[in-house]
């Protein structure tokens, strides 16, 4: 008789990386090494220095009415309103 015996590592994450995993099983049972696994890694990332020298040759991506539009809508956001200061 043989038994199946699997090669494990123990992990550390923080607790926002454990509840996105938590959040991503299918089902109640799913092992978060299934879950790891459907996972999908970008294979073709970009660096911080080949996103720079991107904007420097492409230059700006966004027009002036564009920025004014952001900027506008930056002045009129404001906090929620506290559901628990009393009234």
């Amino acid at each position: 008789m043989h038994t199946l015996c699997m090669a494990t590592k123990t992990i550390s994450v923080r607790t926002e990386a454990y509840e996105r995993l938590r959040a991503a099983r299918r089902y109640p049972g799913e092992s978060f090494s299934d879950v790891v696994l459907r996972a999908r890694w970008p294979e073709d990332t970009v660096s911080g220095r080949e996103l720079l020298d991107l904007a420097r040759r492409l230059g700006p991506r966004l027009t002036d009415a564009d920025l004014d539009r952001i900027e506008a809508a930056k002045r009129l956001d404001a906090p929620p309103e506290n559901k628990w200061a009393s009234r």
